[in-house]
């Protein structure tokens, strides 16, 4: 049974963790925040989730998910509050924000279980979605996007508890927008779990074209497979595709820069390291062969470039993330012919985004 902390007192709370007392004295909009500042809302929220008769019907490792998600919803507004030129105080992407730090601590302070990380990390991505559902310019699929990555019902739990733990005008107005969110989710079957899609390719499909409905069966006009390796530096890739890719040729971002005798760390070299691997992958495609691109592409940025290439030359792409632990990590990585230092390692963690369902044909997670 995994749990952020043993005890939930909150002067217990606040003496273990930096990050929450980095939140007192961080102001917030009197007008949808008059109990002051984030560390109060913080302790309000709690609070209140934990006297909600939904949350004491929940399963005891869902209760632990949904507390640490209420400590960690708001820790990036230390570091993304401002107060405007108007005097109105705002906040912008603290919940984004929010994610890469949650998982970062999860992943390297607090040893918790994968799964489990990224529940937290995810409802602390989502923790607002269901106050402004309505206004997304596709509501049906943002719910049904959110759902391939996070429990909705849980969700909404979290957002009911951070509305109740704050004192302003509109609180009655924001809990029924919390319903309709709900509501929502059931309509799309999508409440409490993940959409249901008829396969894979159809998944891949819906989320990656336009005018398109989510239970469509999707025609697999692919001709070759991609594979794209996704992990941290020293997470152990080459003995991955060495023992269970064999057979795929392989374009590595490390063996390319090896050969033309780059640096890592060049950002102007990358370049052209980039550009050669995309050379040798395109004379594959053509040929409509399937291979292994090897790197790290921790950023859904990145992947989301490589993504759109392969699948215009009519690629199926699989996404495999490995992941070991961060102190494991560290241990490998020491042991690289090539070791990527401790500073260098330690930002790269701080950016990792964890790939999610809906970014390839299919995502298979080795922990």
């Amino acid at each position: 049974m995994w749990k952020i902390t043993d005890q939930y007192k909150w002067e217990l709370i606040r003496e273990k963790f930096s990050w929450i007392r980095d939140m007192q004295e961080v102001p917030q909009d009197e007008i949808y925040h008059a109990e002051g500042d984030v560390e109060t809302h913080t302790q309000m929220v709690m609070e209140a989730l934990m006297d909600l008769k939904e949350f004491n019907e929940l399963k005891e490792q869902e209760q632990h998910v949904l507390v640490a998600s209420a400590l960690l919803h708001d820790v990036e507004k230390r570091s993304t509050t401002v107060i405007e030129e108007n005097g109105r105080i705002t906040s912008r992407g603290h919940a984004k924000k929010g994610e890469f730090t949650t998982r970062s601590i999860l992943y390297r302070e607090i040893e918790t279980p994968f799964g489990i990380r990224e529940m937290i990390a995810k409802l602390v991505r989502y923790h607002g979605l269901p106050l402004w559902i309505f206004e997304k310019p596709d509501p049906q699929k943002a719910v049904i996007q959110a759902s391939t990555e996070v429990n909705t019902k849980l969700l909404a739990l979290l957002a009911k508890a951070d509305v109740l733990g704050r004192i302003c005008h509109d609180q009655e107005e924001l809990l029924y927008k919390i319903e309709l969110f709900s509501e929502l989710c059931k309509e799309h079957n999508c409440f409490g779990k993940a959409y249901e899609f008829p396969d894979n390719y159809s998944r891949f499909f819906y989320f990656n074209k336009q005018n398109t409905v989510p239970d469509y069966q999707a025609y697999d006009d692919t001709k070759f497979e991609v594979i794209l390796m996704s992990a941290l530096p020293g997470s152990g890739k080459d003995t991955y595709i060495k023992k269970h890719l064999k057979d795929f040729p392989v374009i590595s971002l490390d063996a390319i820069r090896s050969k033309l005798k780059i640096s890592p760390t060049d950002k102007s070299g990358n370049g052209k390291v980039i550009q050669e691997a995309k050379e040798a992958a395109k004379v594959l495609m053509r040929k409509h062969q399937s291979f292994v691109w090897n790197a790290t592409n921790i950023t859904r940025q990145l992947r989301s470039q490589l993504i759109d290439l392969f699948v215009s030359y009519g690629g199926k792409v699989k996404l495999i993330y490995l992941e070991v632990p961060f102190s494991q990590l560290r241990k490998q990585n020491a042991n690289r012919e090539d070791i990527v230092p401790d500073n260098i390692m330690e930002k790269l963690a701080g950016k990792l985004e964890v790939p999610v369902v809906s970014e390839a044909c299919e995502v298979i997670y080795e922990v």
